[in-house]
């Protein structure tokens, strides 16, 4: 018997063998990477930066090769997948988390100085002692004055692991002070405002959607309910979206019984329904959107879902028109991949997403076509997509693809937005105005205990006209031949300024919303439709 096992041994073993190897040759293409005893070449790409690597005559960042390499291979599928690099990708992560770690300050670089705007309240620099109108001379041992001196730099030396401390050395009233401030969590709000502009009218403007915009949406709607909310105006202008299950928790509160808000298709992702699961905080009560060109994405979510059920009336103008769903995957580098997985549709079916097929130049180009062809002043040049037509149950017309049109037009108002205007924007001149002059006459403004207080009885005088036509000569803008109605509507903005410093953002968009021909018009559409006996 033993002689018999030995013979057929050797020929028992070889079978196993080759038995082995077929099996694993088969199952090659269901391992990860398709590498199993992968006969494939390496890919062509993967040749070329090895070859750049070994035989190329300079050194070189095959990173950066690598990274300008998916950049290109990008830019053949979508303008929204994108690759973020590992050195920008904690700043993406922070935007989308609404928080990240460090001392609680607003600055801004005036005449080279680093000079703190607002304070975080009851953040840690507010908690150490800092106040408006202190300047940054150092920040641990490197000196942060000079020409030199630029705001990113600063954001990395202010920022950092949470519960470290940093050392500032600050000038107050000419004296100077050294504090060390410990680093923590800060928020970065997604609402920049949030009031009562009547005893029945509330207002909430939204910049963005983050993991944390819902829970900040329902605290302000909370709290306007509170003040006896009966209509209210959610203004998404300039929104360019985010999180889009905080869009859809957020149309929910406004919707009722199940109603589907929206879906999502790709073709490795099967369809997905976001349906309203509770009830809402405020289904009933006359609601206004407004929106325009920079409401995109999650925005037009929400804008989508609230129109097709009519329940709301959008004002404005027409939004971006980004349809398309991206998920993000962080690569093994520390960078990551934003990838377009699917489409959202509305939920009668419509696609927003406008077409971009002649590439991402002439994709983003479409905005700025809209003020060429008239389309910001005009309802009348709207181009809408008469080969998709939708109706919802009250008969409303609806189109699909190229963005959501707003029910009510209003007009870009080009009579407030000169060339000076614009130079004025660009160099920050408004703003380092009115944080000067805020701080040169904080005394006078201390008699100012509400914004309506101040919209009503501040007076900009001549004498500060004057003076900030010097601050502007010092930027170079000259605004000697500007019209009235852009005089005033500059003087609205120094105002809306320094109520931000007493305010903060709340001020100066109550300032701002006073002369705004939008909310205006929202306004008046409420006036109109909910009691037009009432008065306030």
């Amino acid at each position: 018997m033993n002689n018999k096992i030995q013979i057929w041994l050797p020929l028992l073993l070889s079978i196993t063998l080759i038995t082995g190897m077929l099996l694993g040759y088969a199952m090659r293409d269901t391992m990860p990477g398709n590498n199993f005893f992968s006969l494939e070449k390496p890919h062509p790409l993967q040749e070329v930066l090895e070859l750049i690597k070994n035989k190329y005559v300079d050194d070189v960042k095959l990173r950066d090769l690598s990274d300008t390499a998916i950049e290109a291979i990008l830019e053949k599928l979508d303008p929204h997948s994108v690759f973020i690099p590992a050195e920008e990708l904690q700043n993406v992560n922070e935007d989308i988390a609404g928080n990240f770690f460090g001392i609680g300050v607003e600055f801004n670089i005036i005449d080279d100085t680093i000079q703190v705007i607002n304070v975080v309240p009851n953040g840690p620099s507010e908690k150490a002692g800092i106040l408006s109108g202190d300047k940054f001379i150092k920040v641990n041992d490197s000196m942060v004055t000079g020409k030199k001196i630029s705001s990113e730099r600063i954001r990395k030396l202010l920022r950092g692991d949470i519960n470290t401390n940093v050392s500032v050395v600050i000038l107050r009233d000419w004296k100077q002070k050294t504090v060390i401030i410990s680093r923590g969590i800060i928020p970065v709000s997604s609402i920049d405002a949030s009031y009562m502009i009547d005893s029945s009218t509330g207002y909430i403007r939204l910049n963005k959607f983050s993991q944390v915009t819902y829970h900040e949406f329902m605290l302000a709607l909370e709290s306007l309910k509170k003040q006896r909310l009966q209509q209210l105006i959610l203004d998404l202008r300039g929104n360019g979206g985010g999180v889009l299950d905080e869009a859809t928790a957020i149309a929910d509160e406004f919707l009722d019984g199940d109603k589907l808000i929206t879906y999502t298709e790709g073709k490795h992702f099967p369809k997905k329904e976001f349906r309203c699961k509770k009830e809402g905080l405020f289904e009933k009560g006359e609601l206004v959107v407004l929106c325009d060109e920079g409401s995109a994405s999650a925005s037009e979510i929400l804008i989508g879902a609230l129109q097709d059920w009519d329940r709301t009336t959008i004002i404005g103008r027409r939004s971006f028109g980004k349809g398309l769903v991206q998920e993000q995957y962080d690569l093994s580098d520390g960078s990551a991949l934003r990838l377009t997985i699917a489409r959202y549709f509305t939920p009668m079916g419509r696609s927003i997403q406008r077409p971009y097929l002649n590439g991402g130049k002439a994709y983003y180009n479409e905005i700025e076509n809209r003020f060429h062809d008239g389309e910001m002043v005009t309802m009348d040049s709207l181009k809408n997509d008469s080969l998709h037509v939708f109706k919802t149950n009250k008969g409303k017309v609806l189109y699909g693809s190229g963005g959501i049109t707003p029910d009510i037009f209003v007009a870009l108002d080009t009579n407030t937005t000169g060339i000076a205007s614009g130079k004025l924007f660009f160099k920050g001149t408004i703003g380092t105005f009115s944080y000067t002059f805020y701080h040169q006459n904080r005394e006078t403004f201390k008699q100012y205990k509400l914004t309506k207080d101040f919209a009503q009885n501040f007076t900009f005088s001549n004498d500060a006209w004057m003076q900030f036509l010097e601050r502007a000569k010092k930027d170079s803008i000259v605004l000697d031949k500007i019209s009235i109605v852009e005089k005033n509507a500059i003087i609205q903005r120094i105002k809306a300024g320094i109520a931000r410093q007493i305010w903060r953002n709340e001020g100066y968009f109550e300032i701002m919303n006073r002369e705004d021909t939008t909310v205006k018009k929202a306004m008046e559409y409420l006036n109109l439709h909910s009691n037009p006996k009432r008065k306030d």
